[in-house]
């Protein structure tokens, strides 16, 4: 899979709606990976493409040094505002392909809604790189659930009228793709559930955080955003709609 150069910066104008509207990762990923993989506050994290460090959040609260690989300025400066100099997170300018970290200095990559835009083949290289032999890396996606009916049809009306979705949502990573990228480590998936509570608003914010919606202006803008008051006003309660999420973890566990 070869990765543009603009997809390192595609974000750039989008990162307050990103640190807005974006779902963090449930508080029972930790007890996950602490039972499928020995997670303990001892590993070395590389949170790659670790964004705004949402993804890097519940490692840093668990009490793992976590360096964040993140190629978007705008994005890591805002990590670094995310954790306020906190000293278990280190917000470093490199990519999958090119982390710069040490050889063999990391227990667990995690990539969270990351993955999709990495080239495969130099990235597995580059993580056995980093990874210590026993190492273990996390693919991880905040998954819009596919059976809440508001996710049917948000996921349709974004079929529908934006052109850009089909080419850049991670659903057109499988199993077999993801399991080829993890080998030769066992692959055990993990799913928890997840939610955010929107008003209308809130659920705009929530679209405009996609590198792929069109932004105010642009010439589908207005039909988006008619067809996503609809959608609220179908499902919302008191002026509040639920968004929905399966948290998927896919765990790519270490060599013994």
């Amino acid at each position: 899979m070869s990765i543009h150069p603009s997809n390192t910066t595609r974000f750039s104008n989008r990162v307050a709606d990103y640190i807005r509207y974006r779902p963090t990762y449930p508080v029972e990923i930790i007890q996950q990976l602490e039972q499928a993989v020995g997670l303990n506050p001892m590993f070395a994290v590389a949170d790659i493409g670790s964004g705004t460090g949402l993804s890097a959040q519940r490692f840093v609260e668990a009490g793992n040094l976590v360096y964040g690989v993140e190629p978007n300025f705008e994005m890591r400066e805002a990590s670094r505002t995310f954790f306020q100099g906190n000293r278990n997170f280190k917000a470093i300018d490199g990519t999958a392909e090119q982390t710069t970290l040490v050889t063999k200095s990391i227990d667990l990559i995690f990539c969270g809604q990351a993955y999709h835009w990495f080239d495969f083949e130099q990235t597995k290289l580059e993580f056995d790189r980093i990874l210590k032999p026993k190492g273990v890396i996390v693919l991880a996606w905040n998954e819009r659930s596919t059976s809440d009916p508001l996710q049917q049809e948000y996921e349709q009306m974004m079929r529908d009228l934006i052109p850009e979705y089909s080419k850049v949502t991670q659903k057109n990573i499988d199993t077999d793709n993801i399991a080829a990228f993890l080998a030769p480590r066992p692959l055990e998936i993990i799913s928890l559930t997840n939610q955010q509570v929107f008003n209308l608003e809130e659920l705009k914010g929530r679209l405009l955080s996609s590198s792929y919606a069109p932004k105010e202006g642009e010439m589908n803008y207005q039909e988006v955003m008619q067809a996503l008051e609809q959608i609220f006003e179908k499902y919302q309660e008191n002026g509040k709609v639920v968004f929905r999420y399966d948290t998927l973890l896919y765990v790519g566990k270490g060599m013994l």
